[in-house]
């Protein structure tokens, strides 16, 4: 059975993203002087981006700041494009928070992780002074510079192949060089030396990790032409932590599912190291892409955002956060993202708002697909431009008074339980974890009291247009999966199929009780 696009496509223009490819490198100091001359730069050119960035939030243009007569040259003893360098990443960081929606005020140089560990001040001895050795490193261990094609390649961190072996010269800022031998055995190192010695620009950035300099070298590659593009159609990708696999949608121009698959990540896990994982990574990669490209369609996926990983003593659960730690969601989107770049396969970013969501209401029990799949194919359809209306079955359902009172109800006895197990819990772990039990238990009963036309709501009122509210998709999962279904994610969505049709709950109204675990009267239904 197909599913009919019910909305009108929106065409939209996307533009080509840069491309770019890296080389990896060990650098190697002869010199005991060098070494630490460098080490001194990296540190001023660190406290330089702090700097910039903190005059950018009060409104500081990056002209005034880069200026030879400016703050960060004659304050770090830098040379103007040193100077330039240190504004651009900052700049780059204050956009990055702005596109997450982080106040970048909070922004914290050398990760929050790290300064949060060390301000709990629990550790002592030799795991302390690891700790501090990496957050030094981490506040004080940059250094970047541009490429510039009107400079044979880099002007500052220039590289030279001396006797077949290949150098690193690093401009001191004040007149003087430092050298250092690069150690790599990376397979783009040969189109490297080509730029090299076709002076073509590449960008250099030097990082500090235990102990050692570490160099990053890029450049930006003319993009593949596209041979798939979402004119074709477009594959959408959804990544999914348990079970640890990735479901794959090949979704046609007109909206209709044409085939699905999934493939798994399990093997990530039975790597023995980081590098044998990349490996795994990569080839999981290659598989989506040559699928892209057998149909000549475009990949979509959601929009790359930071995924929560829960830390110990959050209420979370040890299982939890093992699964979420593993969970290679931004990696092997990355992944997917730059191989498909290269091989000329249109990518297509969308909003990740309840793709998830849509895909178990709607799609999983209408076409018989798991609720991964169908997220998959949210996500597709979203990429050609489909909106979802709200299905009537479900519209009728939320209309019926009966269903709004046996789910408030649920809602209503269980917030009651949970507080009972919350006062009595003498664990402050097992105390935690029931207070956010309790705050999911809340806030899916406000919204589906906010059907009601509760003075909290925008509307007032259960009449007019705008009676399902804000969020129809969230009120209609709150109203399902915990109180009929009995669990907060359901594997199985099939029950939902005769309300999705005819927006009919007679199995549960009808004395039937709730679907295995669910109702009122389970109030101690644990979310999973």
């Amino acid at each position: 059975m197909k599913a009919k696009p019910k909305a009108t496509r929106k065409r939209t223009s996307q533009k080509r993203a840069k491309a770019f490819t890296g080389v990896h490198a060990l650098l190697l100091f002869p010199s005991g002087e060098d070494h630490k001359a460098t080490l001194d730069l990296m540190r001023r050119f660190s406290a330089a981006a702090r700097y910039a960035y903190n005059r950018l939030l009060e409104g500081w243009s990056r002209e005034a700041l880069k200026r030879e007569n400016g703050p960060l040259c004659p304050f770090f003893g830098l040379n103007t494009r040193y100077a330039d360098d240190a504004v651009m990443k900052a700049q780059a960081l204050l956009d990055s928070a702005r596109e997450r929606g982080e106040d970048p005020r909070k922004v914290v140089f050398g990760g929050r992780r790290l300064f949060e560990t060390l301000r709990r001040r629990h550790l002592s001895g030799k795991p302390l002074k690891e700790l501090k050795r990496e957050w030094k490193e981490k506040r004080q261990g940059l250094l970047y510079s541009r490429g510039d094609k009107t400079k044979v390649g880099n002007l500052n961190l220039r590289l030279l192949v001396k006797e077949g072996a290949l150098w690193l010269r690093i401009n001191l800022g004040d007149g003087g060089y430092a050298h250092a031998l690069v150690k790599t055995s990376h397979p783009n190192l040969n189109a490297l030396v080509e730029r090299i010695h076709a002076f073509l620009p590449y960008n250099v950035e030097l990082t500090l990790r235990e102990g050692k300099v570490h160099a990053t070298f890029t450049w930006e590659e003319e993009p593949a032409p596209l041979v798939a593009t979402k004119e074709n159609g477009v594959l959408g990708i959804d990544v999914n932590s348990d079970p640890y696999h990735l479901a794959l949608a090949v979704v046609g121009p007109d909206g209709n599912l044409k085939r699905h698959l999934t493939l798994s990540l399990e093997p990530v896990d039975r790597v023995p190291n980081k590098g044998a994982k990349e490996l795994v990574l990569w080839k999981v990669a290659h598989e989506v892409v040559s699928l892209a490209l057998e149909h000549g369609v475009a990949v979509a996926t959601e929009r790359l955002k930071r995924l929560p990983k829960g830390r110990r003593g959050d209420g979370s659960g040890r299982a939890f956060r093992r699964k979420a730690h593993r969970f290679a969601y931004a990696s092997l989107l990355r992944k997917v993202h730059s191989l498909a770049r290269k091989r000329g396969v249109q990518v297509v970013e969308v909003n990740p708002q309840d793709t998830s969501t849509i895909g178990m209401l709607k799609y999983a029990p209408q076409l018989s697909l798991s609720k991964d799949v169908a997220a998959a194919y949210v996500i597709g359809r979203r990429a050609l431009g489909f909106a979802e209306r709200f299905p009537r079955g479900y519209e009728r359902l939320l209309r019926d008074q009966s269903f709004r009172d046996h789910a408030q109800g649920f809602y209503a006895s269980r917030v009651q339980e949970l507080r009972a197990k919350r006062s009595a819990e003498s664990n402050r772990y097992l105390r935690r974890r029931l207070s956010q039990e309790l705050e999911r238990a809340k806030r899916h009963l406000s919204l589906l009291s906010s059907l009601q036309g509760s003075p909290g709501s925008q509307e007032g009122s259960t009449e007019g247009r705008n009676f399902l509210g804000a969020h129809p998709w969230q009120v209609l999962r709150a109203g399902t999966f915990l109180p009929l279904l009995g669990r907060e994610v359901p594997r199985d969505l099939s029950p939902l199929k005769p309300i999705l049709f005819g927006g009919s709950w007679e199995g549960w109204r009808g004395g039937l009780g709730p679907h295995p675990g669910g109702g009122p009267e389970c109030a101690n239904v644990r979310s999973t």
